[in-house]
């Protein structure tokens, strides 16, 4: 059974899902597209205290890094990609190429920015963290604001990238 709960931040109401004890999605009230809590779950704040606070850490900038259980739902390249965004570290920004040359396939730039896009726990699984090659801001789910906002709060200048190693 799913469950969810609404949590206010900073970069706007967040829907957050979970599933046997893993979280597997954070969505965004606002942006290209709503996410509407799951017609398929139910409403369980308390199942949701310890991912609330260690986001209202993150939000304060007071935590660096996520020490939650997650399970996204994709496609094994798209976990792989998922699993490349957990590594880019708190303040760093990577390009799509970079995240493709990672996983071994430095022509797979596309298909790493799509995986990206479908990313179903974002900032958390840090998404947000992946500009583009001249360090230009490009889409995120949430809209481009929300990704300048929480590239601001981990002092990351849009007009740089950085290695992932």
């Amino acid at each position: 059974m799913k469950h969810w709960t609404r949590m206010p931040s900073p970069i706007g109401d967040l829907i957050l899902v979970e599933e046997d004890g893993a979280l597997t999605g954070i969505g965004f009230t606002q942006g290209r597209h709503p996410a509407q809590p799951p017609a398929d779950g139910e409403e369980r704040p308390e199942r949701f205290a310890e991912v609330i606070r260690q986001l209202q850490e993150y939000f304060r900038g007071e935590r660096r890094e996520f020490d939650l259980p997650l399970a996204p739902k994709g496609t094994p390249f798209q976990q792989r990609v998922w699993n490349a965004l957990l590594e880019i570290p708190y303040g760093r920004a990577v390009s799509y190429g970079e995240i493709a040359r990672r996983l071994g396939n430095p022509n797979a730039m596309r298909a790493v920015g799509l995986a990206n896009g479908r990313n179903p726990i974002p900032v958390i699984i840090p998404c947000h963290r992946v500009i583009g090659a001249n360090g230009s801001l490009t889409g995120y789910g949430g809209g481009l604001p929300i990704k300048r906002k929480l590239l601001s709060l981990e002092g990351i200048e849009l007009r740089e990238t950085a290695s992932l190693f």
